[in-house]
């Protein structure tokens, strides 16, 4: 490096060289700012700025008299250093503090390390964490607390630590107590409403397909929806029982509860591949109604996938006891679920399927509005298809392919809390919105909206058929 780029290297880094005695009587007092970097503890300015205090127990266990003491403040920005993969919470002022003695490895100490971190009032939702920085965790190193304790003090944190090296303070969104409770209590209401709503629409289903002759192509829609708002029905009635039976539950049960209601989540992300493989079949390849026992194959995929799953995450004993804490390390639920130790199995069975399944159907979803709404098409139903019918049909997809369970994804950062919300809600209450849009579209008083659909899917076939 050279020139500016050097300059503004050598501009994130601050240094301090002490040479200390072992005969030394009294802890040793340093302070340190993001701006001006470290120096001797001025008193009169104690508050301000943070504090480092390094025990007597490290001086009096070293080999020589003396020892260099090295102090650094590190600006990461500016320096592009200690950057984690999927890091969620965010640095304090960018700010690495680095603390060597002499020319060992110093950990397991007694009396602790102390850093003070001034950081003011944090934001509501934001709870600090002590931490250091772990070079053999994962790929590239990461943030680690293991012994760290973290003590908030109002405008600012104490960290406590039994070894030298990379320090700082990470800020993480947390749930508070109250919007813990809060989100408790909107989910479990949803769950019971879409309960309701669950029967509503399954009853509704089997009345269409016993007393109305549909063509076949509904019928089969029809008993798709019928198993998807089933696993939904399941999955809602396995998340009340968690939440009322996990606490005390013995490991036994709670092992089979989280097996369960992993079961039945996974239940319901097969279910909306399915709808959209079957969209697929239906609007592009044209074979959905022509495959030898068609929805009875799919019933095999869609309860019996997530089966070989979930027996596989349990012979790994993944599933037991799992606590959701508030930012002051609160417990205020118990669930039978994957355990914090097989966070992997999480990750791979529900984030990374889900996502897939999520990037699939979105593109199912735009080829089917971009077919259903083609002036080829919409030509020749010019008399009957209106545009707010393709809205309505729009609307129905975007959630029987489960769309809203993609908030999830924006459900990390410091204004978590309103996406929460919006998550619970939307995905407690999918149940509701299926009913809502299947008896609007099938009920015998829309039969223009219901011609107005087949007569798209009738119409795309034949374009397509003609082509082949």
């Amino acid at each position: 490096l050279e020139g500016p780029a050097l300059h503004s290297k050598l501009a994130g880094l601050k240094v301090l060289l002490l040479n200390v005695s072992r005969a030394v009587t009294r802890d040793v007092l340093i302070s340190f700012s993001p701006t001006e970097g470290p120096r001797k503890l001025n008193t009169t300015e104690e508050g301000k700025a943070g504090k480092i205090q390094l025990p007597r127990e490290i001086f009096r266990s070293l080999s020589s008299w003396t020892a260099r003491v090295m102090v650094m403040v590190l600006n990461i920005q500016q320096l592009g250093m200690f950057k984690e993969v999927n890091q969620t919470g965010q640095v304090l002022d960018n700010t690495v503090v680095g603390i060597t003695v002499g020319e060992t490895s110093i950990s397991g100490l007694q009396d602790p390390v102390q850093l003070t971190f001034a950081h003011g009032q944090l934001p509501h939702g934001i709870t600090p964490q002590c931490v250091f920085w772990d070079p053999s965790k994962g790929m590239a190193g990461g943030w680690n607390s293991s012994g760290c304790v973290t003590q908030p003090e109002g405008k600012r944190t104490v960290c406590s630590c039994d070894h030298l090296t990379f320090f700082t303070l990470l800020l993480n969104p947390t749930l508070d107590g109250s919007t813990a409770q809060a989100l408790m209590a909107v989910a479990t209401a949803g769950c019971g409403v879409a309960m309701a709503f669950s029967i509503f629409t399954i009853a509704f289903c089997i009345f269409l397909r016993c007393r109305v002759r549909f063509e076949e192509t509904l019928r089969i829609n029809l008993g798709l929806h019928m198993n998807l708002v089933g696993s939904l029905f399941l999955l809602n009635l396995a998340f009340l029982l968690n939440s009322r039976l996990s606490s005390g539950t013995q490991p036994g049960a709670c092992k089979v509860l989280g097996g369960l209601t992993h079961y039945c989540l996974l239940c319901c992300f097969t279910w909306m591949a399915l709808e959209g493989c079957h969209l697929y079949l239906l609007f592009v390849k044209v074979l959905g109604t022509y495959i030898h026992h068609y929805l009875a194959k799919l019933c095999l995929v869609g309860w019996g996938f997530p089966a070989l799953v979930v027996g596989l995450a349990g012979v790994l004993g993944s599933y037991g006891e799992y606590h959701i804490q508030t930012m002051d390390h609160q417990v205020i639920a118990h669930l039978c679920w994957i355990t914090s130790k097989y966070l992997l199995v999480h990750y791979i069975t529900n984030c990374g399927y889900f996502g897939l399944i999520f990037l699939f159907n979105m593109a199912v979803f735009g080829v089917v509005i971009q077919k259903s709404c083609c002036p080829q098409v919409t030509g020749a139903a010019q008399g009957d298809h209106k545009a707010w019918k393709v809205a309505l049909v729009a609307m129905g997809l975007f959630c029987l392919l489960g769309a809203t369970w993609a908030l999830a994804f924006l459900t990390h950062g410091t204004s978590s809390a309103p996406m929460l919300y919006l998550f619970t809600i939307l995905n407690s209450l999918q149940g509701n919105f299926i009913f809502i849009w299947l008896v609007v579209l099938y009920c015998p008083k829309m039969k223009e909206t219901t011609g107005s659909l087949s007569h798209i899917i009738r119409l795309d076939k034949t374009i397509t058929v003609s082509q082949d």
